[in-house]
């Protein structure tokens, strides 16, 4: 009977194990694994800003059919009916006598088509030239808006893999202590050390938890703002994958570009800068049209009825071509001072793009150092790590046989943490440069 228990304790022990993790493997399958490339993908399709972009290039696009639109024939209908309460009198002297003649009708009526077209109208032309100008700005800013959000993205998918990483090397180091930890109190049970060894060892041991906090609190943080920048909800359930080590290749593959292969013909504050040059100097143009001469098509009919009654109406139709001719003079005066009004705006927005260049030239030099700095860096945690892994073995193997203190130890623990801290920051430094500097080029990718 005994043994039947046993077995049948050790048969729900089993199935439990297997409906745990049944459990478990739903739960990880519910979740939604999301690397670097799908975390891009995912905000330009997602995200508010891109749905703000694309809606002012449509509004571009409308504004400038609104403006095609001024360029046919506008046609109008209007009806008009009078009804006199008083009709007009009128004196006429007829042969020395004064004669008093109330004119017009009791009800009057017009129903009539109107037609305009402008003929030559070199303002109107100029400014459908802007519009298209307006379309180009606009979608020159949706590629800006794009270029901004991928940097935005990657950094922050960067930031939460260094908050990983860091959780990672901060449980290992703890693992470390408490390792130590217990040699510490093996030895202070065999009388080996003393107690305020075996204090300071639990001390150091306890201090490393609230860094473990902070560390798991800095990981969920980065994740929560990396789902907002995707424009998914705070609560989903995503595992972002990667890992800032897998990147190493990648940083010593890419290196660091030389100053003469870059240039800053995609940058896109550079380009909206051009193209708001281009636009004042349409707007110029559009200044001396509207001081031209406009010529412009007109024509009209109309039917037209009076009457005393409704039974004794007199109908007349009415209908005219012509063409109508304006010849401004006097605006000149206004338009000559409004043109050196655009020449100045004119010239201070080269100013400004000659300035942003130079700006933008600095921090391409930036961006570049850091990412030699950062590969520097790289390079020499690289041939330091394993050194520290080995010389924090060896001082543990020494402190258990006694060859050494527990002030060596923890150096060596703490050594090893640096380093590998210092692995991962400089891993995290060349991406974060190598991002920016691919935004400021206008890379899109």
């Amino acid at each position: 009977m005994i043994k039947a228990g046993k077995r049948y304790v050790k048969g729900g022990f089993l199935l439990l194990c297997a409906i745990l993790l049944t459990f478990g493997q739903a739960k990880a399958q519910d979740s939604i694994h999301i690397n670097l490339n799908k975390a891009i993908e995912i905000a330009l399709s997602e995200s508010p800003t891109m749905h703000i972009a694309d809606r002012n290039v449509q509004i571009k696009q409308e504004y400038k059919k609104e403006q095609i639109v001024s360029l046919f024939p506008d046609v109008s209908l209007a009806a008009n009916y009078n009804r006199t309460l008083l009709k007009q009198t009128m004196s006429m002297d007829m042969g020395g006598q004064t004669m008093n003649i109330k004119v017009g009708r009791d009800n009057t009526y017009s129903v009539g088509a109107n037609l305009s077209l402008p003929i030559v109208a070199p303002a109107i032309w100029s400014s459908l030239k802007l519009s298209a100008m307006d379309i180009d700005l606009a979608v020159e800013s949706a590629r800006s808006s794009k270029i901004e959000l991928i940097n935005q993205v990657k950094q922050a998918f960067y930031t939460y893999l260094l908050a990983k990483e860091s959780y990672k090397v901060l449980q290992e180091s703890y693992a470390n202590l408490k390792a130590s930890n217990e040699l510490v109190t093996n030895s202070y049970n065999q009388g080996l050390v003393s107690e305020f060894e075996k204090l300071r060892s639990d001390v150091t041991l306890q201090n490393q938890l609230p860094n473990l906090s902070t560390a798991a609190n800095g990981v969920r943080l980065a994740g929560m703002r990396l789902k907002v920048l995707l424009g998914m909800d705070i609560a989903e359930p995503v595992i972002f994958d990667g890992q800032l080590p897998d990147f190493q290749e990648y940083v010593f593959n890419t290196g660091v570009p030389s100053t003469s292969e870059l240039n800053l013909a995609d940058n896109s504050a550079l380009r909206q800068l051009d193209l708001g040059i281009e636009e004042l100097e349409q707007s110029k143009r559009i200044v001396r049209g509207s001081a031209m001469p406009m010529l412009a098509l007109a024509g009209a009919f109309q039917y037209s009825g009076m009457g005393d009654d409704a039974g004794t109406f007199t109908n007349y139709p009415y209908s005219y071509v012509a063409l109508s001719l304006q010849v401004p003079i006097i605006s000149w005066v206004s338009t000559s001072y409004k043109l050196k009004q655009s020449n100045l705006n004119i010239e201070n927005m080269r100013e400004q793009r000659l300035d942003a260049e130079r700006n933008l030239r600095l921090g391409v030099q930036s961006y570049l150092d850091n990412m030699q700095q950062a590969l520097d860096e790289l390079a020499a945690d690289q041939r330091t790590l394993t050194q520290a892994q080995k010389a924090y073995e060896i001082a543990q193997k020494q402190y258990e046989v006694g060859m050494n203190t527990w002030l060596d130890l923890m150096a060596a623990e703490l050594s090893l943490t640096n380093t590998q801290l210092s692995f991962c920051q400089a891993i995290f430094n060349y991406l974060t440069a190598k991002s920016n500097l691919d935004a400021t080029l206008g890379v899109e990718n």
